[in-house]
């Protein structure tokens, strides 16, 4: 198990050398620190935490600052643990990479979903509305709350209220490129969260053996790019033919004429 902390930037496009359209998700992962190592003797059980996007010391506060210090860094914004890790490969004050994934591996993004406010139980629950005619009188309610006998409203009934702003988890997503250049993720699909909200990629968990067949197959967009030769292509433009360029044909002689003869 082998986790880091991103922000996801957004959604776009590559293509492959065939020609096909993979949509990906762009997840920007600065360089992480270990700022806490935590074990079962001391703590009851095993995990790292990792703390990215540096902050001024102007916006924190002493307790903060202090739990960095023990990890000779600065202060974080966020601060998150991975469990399931090998506690004996990591050391305090340790700075972790996006290099840790490579292309093809299977992973699974966590985040927080989209807060959409107060939605009734048609949006939110996906239920069907009543008759949409003018004498119904009953379009998008919630419909029968129970039944007569318990006289009450049974626990776990589909109600209106709060949609979305919760923390959701999609698995099995395939990573495509991993830039160690611009510290960036292309992550295939879409992942929990609004723009520049906080991700968290660990290995996946159910399938993080599986084959990936789909990094056999295509040829990414960096490879096409390199192939690309240099010298310019220039089109040879044929011009179509004139009525001065035109075959001239000879008229034919009448057969009054030629009887004549």
């Amino acid at each position: 198990m082998k986790g880091i902390l991103g922000k996801k930037i957004g959604m776009t496009q590559v293509f492959t050398k065939t020609g096909k359209l993979i949509p990906v998700t762009v997840i920007e992962v600065e360089p992480n620190v270990v700022t806490q190592i935590k074990t079962v003797e001391k703590d009851g059980y095993d995990a790292i935490q990792l703390g990215t996007e540096t902050v001024r010391e102007k916006v924190s506060n002493k307790p903060k600052m202090g739990h960095t210090n023990k990890a000779n860094t600065t202060p974080k914004r966020f601060l998150r643990e991975i469990r399931g890790v090998n506690v004996n490969d990591y050391t305090l004050g340790q700075t972790i990479g996006v290099d840790i994934f490579e292309a093809g591996e299977i992973i699974d993004v966590t985040g927080t979903s989209k807060g959409k406010g107060f939605q009734g139980v048609i949006k939110r629950h996906n239920q069907s509305t009543g008759p949409m005619g003018h004498g119904s009188q009953y379009h998008r309610g919630v419909g029968s709350l129970g039944t007569m006998l318990p006289m009450h409203v049974l626990k776990g009934k589909k109600m209106p209220g709060q949609m979305g702003n919760v923390q959701r988890t999609v698995q099995n997503l395939e990573i495509i490129s991993v830039d160690v250049e611009n510290n960036c993720l292309l992550v295939k699909g879409n992942v929990p969260g609004a723009k520049k909200s906080l991700v968290i990629i660990k290995t996946a968990v159910k399938n993080k053996d599986a084959k990936n067949e789909a990094s056999d197959l295509i040829t990414y967009v960096e490879e096409v790019v390199e192939e690309t030769p240099d010298t310019e292509v220039v089109e040879e433009v044929v011009e179509a033919p004139t009525a001065e360029d035109a075959p001239v044909q000879e008229e034919a002689t009448p057969a009054s004429e030629t009887s004549a003869e």
